[in-house]
């Protein structure tokens, strides 16, 4: 025989492409579909666990750091140090000055009229009802997160005319509880004029200033009671990262003459304990996925060996008929992130579902995050290829002999 005869008649390997090998991977889970949903299951409760117990404390944190937020952890509150002769006087303009300040989100200010005000105008102008008549900014509300109980708010249309708003400690002394819908307010006696009510506000935990006073428009308080424009009390809300850096620049920026002078109040005790609780949740995050991980590819790697032991007489015919190492291992590699891709898909729907449901009854806001959505799948892939290693490796070597030889 010609050495071209020898040449043509020696066996070449097979190659199998891609789609083959996936073909394989997957005709053990379509021929052992109880066992193969088993084992899906396995990761999938491992996956749903991890997005569990990443989501729910997620969402209770965003739930928490909503309610510190509303404590006033970005703002700040500027006024002159008392007890100086003459009082310190802001610039008209300090409240502009303020929020071209970087972080600043908002600025709005108040100013004390020094007004009476009166229910008629037949009550001694003596008798003090221990009520602040202050000039408002129309941003006002923004700034303190303040809210309407009843009517409206001033307004571009309304604060250049005699209307005020009450806070809500103000409205009830003053016996005025809710406003008729579609009437006229009620007024009230302010310096010698007759205001109009047009809002009563709701009490004001982080100004509580404001619940003891009566707002006026700031170009109807120059117009009528005498205002001179200067603002007494400056409210600020800023990103909260720079918010001492807001603080340290702010002095400066309201009175540039007389910085010492001004006193502006520290962030509030609840920005450190937000900041507290987002780091002590960060880490709580990083441990529980890495135990739910490591439980999920424990059973995925304690499936694939004893799938490897139960179907060595598989091994050994697909060895006697052709089949090289390399292809075995790719078989079972392919089987094993299969399994585990399945499992990760149904435990990223199982856990998201859980975690909705859960915030949903506790009226928290749903937060999932990201990196628990993304290693739901893609650490599945990831446990599939570390846990399907040793056993397609161990497949591999298995001799033709050794493995048709079992039972």
């Amino acid at each position: 025989m010609s050495d071209g005869d020898t040449h043509a008649n020696r066996t070449k390997p097979v190659r199998l492409a891609p789609a083959d090998i996936l073909g394989l991977g997957l005709l053990g889970i379509r021929t052992r579909k109880a066992r193969a949903a088993l084992s899906a299951l396995g990761i999938s409760i491992g996956i749903a666990t991890m997005i569990i117990v990443m989501g729910i404390p997620a969402s209770s944190q965003k739930a928490l750091l909503e309610r510190l937020s509303a404590l006033g952890t970005n703002m700040l509150q500027a006024t002159a140090n008392p007890g100086q002769n003459p009082p310190v006087v802001f610039p008209p303009e300090s409240p502009d000055m303020v929020a071209r300040i970087g972080p600043v989100t908002i600025a709005s200010a108040v100013a004390n009229t020094n007004s009476v005000v009166a229910r008629s105008d037949k009550v001694d102008p003596d008798n003090d009802t221990g009520l602040a008549v202050l000039a408002g900014k129309l941003n006002l509300l923004q700034a303190i997160n303040g809210h309407v109980q009843s009517g409206r708010f001033l307004d571009a249309a309304t604060e250049r005319f005699p209307t005020t708003v009450l806070g809500s400690a103000a409205a009830s002394r003053l016996g005025i509880t809710t406003l008729p819908p579609g009437r006229p307010g009620p007024q009230v006696y302010i310096g010698n004029h007759w205001f109009t009510v047009i809002g009563i506000l709701a009490p004001v935990p982080l100004a509580g200033d404001i619940d003891h006073a009566v707002l006026v428009g700031w170009d109807a308080a120059k117009a009528q009671l005498g205002f001179n424009g200067n603002p007494t009390v400056i409210y600020v809300q800023s990103q909260e990262s720079q918010i001492e850096a807001v603080r340290a620049v702010m002095p400066a920026t309201i009175d540039p003459q007389q910085p010492d002078l001004v006193q502006v109040s520290r962030p509030s005790d609840a920005l450190a304990a937000k900041r507290d609780t987002q780091t002590t949740f960060s880490a709580l995050f990083l441990g529980l996925a890495g135990v739910a991980l490591l439980v999920g590819g424990i059973g995925v790697a304690n499936t694939m060996v004893i799938s490897v032991l139960e179907r060595r007489r598989e091994i050994g015919l697909r060895r006697a008929l052709g089949a090289n190492r390399g292809q075995i291992r790719g078989q079972f590699l392919t089987e094993s992130v299969a399994l585990s891709g399945l499992g990760g898909i149904a435990g990223t729907a199982i856990g998201a579902a859980v975690t909705f449901g859960y915030a949903t009854s506790q009226g928290w806001p749903l937060v999932i995050p990201l990196q628990a959505l993304l290693g739901g799948i893609g650490g599945a892939v990831v446990i599939g290829v570390v846990a399907g290693v040793y056993p397609s490796i161990r497949a591999s070597r298995l001799t033709p002999t050794e493995a048709l030889a079992s039972t």
